[in-house]
């Protein structure tokens, strides 16, 4: 194979690969985060095996993401003081404030739609679980056979944490910027500058051999 050969094979390489889409797999499923110094951290442990305390902030998000450090945060009012500060205290009880997110149409299960994402400021016993607290205001809950959270309020009705194709539109996290649609993507850019560095070259090589003496 000539120079020249190999310098096509590779620019045809390169351009499919910059047109051809990525894709991840992803998880459809709800996540489970406490809220800390104004900042939402995923949660340790599951929604039964977590005791919050009286003033303490969790979330609930439904999303597509690949793991825990892909995942995306509740969305909308996540301040104790606008959720539970017209509920009082009292005694042997418990205020959590809950804001759950239920997710975007792009992150549903097909044929479903997604509930408005809302708050709520639950009053349980001191003892309860997380889960307790969100049956309390959000129920009915589904569980699977390995009690992972599959349903809040009913949503979605089917389906718990299944893989999918890839992630969806939409569920990028806040600081990530998001391509545009119609736009050429990053990939296919920094491809096509490839692409046109090795042409260059290609070109050069094929002018200094006809140069040469």
């Amino acid at each position: 194979m000539t120079r020249r050969a190999v310098v096509l094979s590779l620019l045809t390489g390169l351009f499919l690969t910059a047109m051809s889409p990525a894709h991840a797999t992803g998880y459809r499923y709800w996540s489970f985060w406490d809220r800390t110094a104004g900042t939402w951290t995923y949660a340790t442990q599951g929604p039964s095996t977590t005791v919050p305390s009286d003033g303490d902030v969790q979330g609930f998000r439904f999303a597509v993401s690949e793991d825990s450090a892909d995942a995306v945060t509740p969305r909308g009012t996540a301040s104790f003081t606008a959720i539970c500060g017209d509920t009082p205290a009292r005694d042997g009880r418990k205020r959590v404030a809950l804001v759950i997110d239920f997710g975007t149409a792009a992150d549903a299960p097909s044929g479903e739609k997604p509930p408005a994402s809302r708050t709520a400021c639950a009053v349980t016993p001191r003892e309860a679980t997380t889960a307790e607290v969100l049956a309390a205001v959000a129920g009915p809950l589904r569980y699977n056979s390995n009690a992972l959270l599959c349903a809040i309020a009913a949503y979605p009705e089917t389906g718990c944490g299944e893989q999918t194709s890839g992630k969806a539109k939409g569920t990028q996290k806040a600081k990530e910027p998001e391509e545009k649609d119609g736009g050429p993507s990053v990939g296919l850019l920094a491809g096509l500058a490839a692409v046109a560095v090795l042409g260059a070259a290609a070109v050069w090589q094929t002018r200094r051999r006809r140069n040469a003496p």
